[in-house]
């Protein structure tokens, strides 16, 4: 008996060892490697995919490239998101702009008139549609930044995904800009066709934004010369004849000729319609409200709106009226067949 004990111990002591050594192995490995791989995860967040349904690609003219670049939806609607609202804005706030830039870019797809991009392209990257940038563009633009940005994003395309915003089962012209005056405009005051669902509505939440007054002085020559027009010496500029529901000039008579709001904004390079002048001696002196053409979704607005706790279909809601969420199952059926 006393010569069997030992042996038993030895026994007990290398069955022991066997099972703690692979376990010894094994566990740092797998901490660091499941360390490194979520580290990379973080840093490269993959764009989201299209749960279910045709897989589409969206035609993008690179202006600068002069090239077409065949990109999935929901990854472009990742690139137009990044771009065209700030990732520092509210989730909420975010997953409108998501709803509409894919709205933008399928009733896009869907029309047989491809206008502003050359033959075999549906939009282009520019603000004449939706600016686009890719995943390797946003990289090195946000630097060390791109981490929390790309992901905040992402998780806005995802939980709208296969959803567009859509009027009498068709699409809308899902319009917007950075800062209203307090109200959006309706679309016929500002563009020549007039929509049901984009009337002008209330958006407080812009007024004491950081883009909601904007003062810019213009020489009175190159006032003269942007408009066409020769100034008396007196020291009035001009007279707003009339104003469109949102209170942003729709008329206004200056040196002798008439001219819309949008006409002078356009030609001054105004952030607004919503604009009041003096002159000051060689100088004209205008302050604008608002920031942009003013017709459809305010995105200052919409962050505004999410930080008092609005979700982003009361807000889509809001800026668009009478509009319901629909899925693109339907409509992204008819691209498949279209190509």
């Amino acid at each position: 008996m006393k010569q069997i004990r030992p042996i038993i111990v030895l026994v007990s002591v290398l069955f022991v060892l066997i099972l703690l050594i692979p376990s010894m192995l094994v566990i740092p490995f797998s901490n660091k490697d499941a360390g490194k791989l979520a580290e990379e995860r973080q840093s490269n967040p993959e764009p989201p995919q299209i749960a279910s349904g045709p897989t589409v690609e969206v035609a993008v003219h690179r202006v600068s490239a002069q090239k077409i670049e065949n990109v999935p939806l929901e990854e472009y609607v990742v690139g137009v998101l990044a771009k065209e609202m700030p990732a520092e804005f509210e989730l909420e706030a975010l997953k409108a702009q998501a709803l509409a830039a894919r709205t933008y870019v399928v009733r896009h797809m869907l029309s047989e008139q491809k206008i502003g991009v050359p033959k075999g392209a549906d939009v282009s990257d520019t603000t004449s549609h939706q600016v686009y940038k890719s995943i390797e563009e946003l990289k090195a633009e946000w630097k060390g930044d791109y981490s929390w940005k790309i992901e905040k994003i992402t998780q806005a395309v995802k939980e709208t995904q296969g959803q567009i915003l859509t009027y009498n089962d068709a699409p809308i012209d899902a319009q917007f800009f950075s800062t209203s005056n307090g109200y959006t405009e309706n679309s016929e005051d500002y563009y020549k066709n007039e929509y049901p669902y984009l009337k002008s509505v209330p958006s407080p939440w812009d007024v004491n934004t950081e883009k909601f007054l904007q003062q810019t002085q213009i020489p009175v020559a190159d006032f003269e010369q942007k408009l066409g027009i020769k100034l008396s010496e007196t020291p009035d500029v001009g007279k707003v004849t009339a104003r469109t529901k949102s209170n942003r000039v729709a008329t206004v008579e200056v040196g002798g000729k008439t001219f819309t709001g949008r006409e002078v904004r356009e030609k001054l390079g105004l952030r607004s319609s919503d604009f009041t002048w003096e002159r000051k001696g060689d100088l004209i002196v205008i302050q604008t409200k608002g920031f942009g053409h003013g017709v459809g979704m305010s995105q200052f607005g919409a962050d505004g709106m999410a930080k008092e706790g609005k979700d982003y279909k009361e807000i889509v809601k809001h800026y668009y009226q009478g509009i319901e969420i629909s899925s693109t199952e339907n409509f992204l059926n008819k691209l498949t067949v279209k190509k």
